[in-house]
């Protein structure tokens, strides 16, 4: 038997059950979504923000665009303090530009927003990591990029808690897959929407009936911002990611009071591989008998 319970946890706002209250004392504004998952032509991401979770964003680049705030994760060399501030310093290896780019195509009119957690050469730490991803989920964006992941065990936990966080506060996590099958965080959380990359040319994204990792996206052989306000031709999970980050846009800035677990539905729906089944449904009251078949 659980053990029941007639409140919240202080501090936390945790509700696990109600007592004396009906449908009309807790009322949802809700949002279906579009037909069969897919963002409508006029959708294109104005109103949505979108945080990229990277090495910064080269501001003034051609395929960017605006970038409407700019962060960095610092780390004080004395007192070991983390915190989070504006900086204009751009990007310091590319990787973030070319999220960004990606983003601004998919979702040409939403706000795109930056924190810096990578160094040159992609040098980054866990630390840093969760520092920046913990601020964007502080500041309740709409959807966070994050083409990350650490293979430290020992962050899991507290990366697990933020994941769980984001999605109860309707900040939709797009991470991305680890290039090699090794054991990385957060995309391994089923609370996040994870991305790997798919080899087809056309842009779609496609839904894995294998998870962990559950969609993929054109990741490979694609053309991207890069520094110097050029582009580069480059294969990764990472580029993946900002594609289905910038559909997560799209979607919202038409339905934006879905939740996270009706966007991922509405990816799931609109995969180019999931196709409708016209069998007539076996659930509860709609059984079929099989036997003289």
């Amino acid at each position: 038997m659980g053990t029941v319970g007639t409140g919240t946890v202080p501090g936390q706002g945790l509700t696990w059950s109600l007592r004396g209250r009906g449908p009309d004392d807790v009322p949802v504004p809700a949002d279906e979504g579009p037909p069969g998952g897919l963002p409508a032509r006029q959708a294109t991401g104005r109103g949505v923000r979108v945080c990229v979770v990277d090495s910064g964003v080269e501001l003034d680049h051609p395929l960017v665009g605006p970038v409407e705030s700019s962060w960095v994760v610092v780390k004080d060399p004395e007192s070991g303090a983390v915190t989070v501030e504006p900086t204009d310093t751009g990007d310091t290896c590319g990787h973030g530009t070319a999220c960004a780019g990606i983003i601004r195509r998919t979702a040409p009119d939403c706000e795109i927003h930056s924190v810096r957690v990578l160094g040159e050469r992609f040098s980054g730490t866990g630390e840093v990591l969760m520092a920046g991803l913990r601020w964007a989920v502080e500041q309740r964006f709409d959807v966070v990029n994050l083409s990350l992941s650490t293979t430290r065990a020992r962050f899991a936990p507290e990366l697990h808690g933020l994941a769980d966080r984001a999605y109860f506060g309707r900040t939709v996590i797009v991470a991305s897959a680890h290039n090699t099958p090794v054991e990385s965080y957060p995309w391994r959380f089923a609370s996040v929407i994870s991305v790997g990359s798919h080899q087809e040319d056309d842009e779609l994204h496609l839904y894995n009936p294998q998870p962990p990792v559950e969609f993929f996206g054109p990741g490979q052989n694609v053309s991207v911002p890069w520094l110097g306000g050029r582009t580069i031709r480059t294969t990764g999970n990472s580029f993946a990611t900002p594609y289905v980050a910038g559909l997560c846009a799209r979607v919202l800035s038409g339905h934006p009071r879905m939740t996270a677990f009706q966007l991922k539905n509405a990816l799931y729906l609109s995969a180019a591989n999931v196709h409708a089944d016209p069998r007539p449904s076996t659930a509860a009251g709609d059984t079929r008998d099989d036997s003289e078949n």
